[in-house]
């Protein structure tokens, strides 16, 4: 391990995307700590702890604690997911995005990465106005508001405030993916979630040392954790690989060259959960925001560790990686590329029977993908409830962070990898 750190050192571009990273990663750190002028952040703090489970509570998470804390980057990097989901959404149904997608290259990138950023300024600017009207009327339990002057005046400032800390966070993102290691969106939700962590073992600890939880229940916590992160390892890293053949290669020496197509276990990774989470805590969001007392059953029926969450929520992972994945897996299109290469998969006709068939195998990848998404979002619910920790700690969270940090390290891997060939062919 120390041999591997001393040789990410020595090689001077990956030190200098390393230490570029961490630059980006400070600055981003301390726009989660600079409040909104004009807001009581005590009052605000005390008012947020009643939305424990509600959309509030996911978007904080992925917001590193800026939105409990109403910072200047309090909608984070969110915008700009939210954004680029959508044109994924949008570009396999509007055959004009389709075609820039497919047939313009670079150029076609280009304008779809511009649509997007013009996307991700129309949602900040929506979240901005809603949170900013909305924070206007709300006060504490005992009737303190939570902004001390309320009015025009701070609406537009905070409005600003909000979409510029937005538009900068996912400059920021954009930085570290052209100039550092890994996704920049990834690689900011991922230190979000990750400053949180030192709180949580700290809370975990305090819990052991009053005796609300014994040593059981944390040797538990601790196994039940370490399965998990080893569990999204390797179903991660697993993959079918379908072998190819390209006949032009069989220059009549030998076996023909045979490929792999590889397909993920998994390719969806965290999505479904975000959206099955996203969909579930709206009802109890809003009985809670308009203070709706003829629907209060709504809050106890979708509780995290309710039977009926639990039921829906497995159900709508399992829809939600169907769905997404047919927009980011295609069969059809998959076959189409093959077809143009010149490629196709022994004992399989080109075409429609290529198709079919992949369309078959990603359909059966996808079953035992979903049904393990489906174990580590239910997992953490039902170790919580057996051991009372003091907090949530959910599947999106593990998934994003071990999913980031293996990307992570691939890419170093990677750079590693190409300095040894290059030392090789020096030689």
């Amino acid at each position: 391990m120390l041999r591997w750190v001393l040789d990410i050192w020595k090689i001077e571009e990956l030190r200098r995307r390393l230490i570029y990273t961490l630059g980006i990663l400070v600055i981003y750190a301390l726009g989660t700590h600079i409040p909104l002028p004009g807001i009581n952040t005590p009052a605000l703090e005390e008012f947020f702890n009643q939305f424990n489970q509600s959309i509030f509570m996911l978007y904080n998470i992925f917001s590193g604690g800026a939105l409990g804390k109403m910072t200047v980057f309090a909608l984070g990097i969110l915008p700009y997911i939210t954004a680029s989901i959508l044109m994924q959404l949008l570009t396999a149904s509007v055959p004009y995005l389709k075609q820039l997608q497919t047939e313009e290259g670079d150029y076609g990138r280009y304008k779809i990465q511009e649509y997007t950023k013009y996307l991700t300024l129309f949602i900040a600017t929506v979240q901005a106005l809603f949170l900013t009207v909305w924070l206007q009327n709300q006060t504490t339990p005992d009737g303190t508001p939570l902004v001390y002057s309320t009015g025009i005046g701070f609406t537009l400032q905070t409005i600003l405030i909000l979409v510029a800390g937005a538009m900068f966070v996912t400059w920021l993102g954009e930085r570290i993916s052209k100039h550092g290691i890994g996704n920049g969106s990834s690689i900011l939700i991922f230190a979000g979630i990750v400053a949180g962590f030192p709180s949580m073992v700290m809370q975990i600890v305090n819990t052991y040392k009053t005796g609300e939880i014994s040593v059981i229940d944390l040797a538990v916590v601790i196994i039940a954790v370490l399965a998990i992160v080893v569990g999204i390892v390797i179903i991660h890293e697993a993959e079918r690989r379908i072998p190819i053949q390209y006949p032009q290669r069989n220059l009549g020496f030998g076996a023909p060259t045979v490929s792999y197509l590889p397909i993920k276990l998994n390719p969806v990774s965290v999505m479904p959960i975000i959206f099955a989470q996203a969909i579930l805590v709206m009802p109890a969001t809003f009985v809670q925001l308009f203070h709706f007392e003829s629907l209060s059953f709504l809050q106890e029926w979708f509780r995290y560790d309710s039977l009926v969450y639990n039921i829906i929520y497995v159900a709508l992972i399992i829809l939600f990686t169907y769905v997404y994945a047919s927009v980011i897996v295609n069969p059809q299109d998959i076959a189409e590329n093959l077809r143009k290469a010149g490629a196709f998969i022994p004992g399989v006709r080109p075409g429609k029977e290529t198709e079919e068939y992949l369309a078959t195998v990603i359909n059966r990848l996808l079953f035992v993908g979903a049904l393990f998404l489906s174990v580590i979002a239910v997992i953490p619910v039902i170790i919580q409830i057996k051991t009372h920790i003091p907090f949530y700690f959910g599947g999106t969270t593990a998934l994003i962070t071990v999913g980031v940090a293996l990307d992570t390290l691939h890419r170093i891997e990677g750079h590693l990898a190409m300095k040894r060939y290059y030392r090789f062919l020096k030689g």
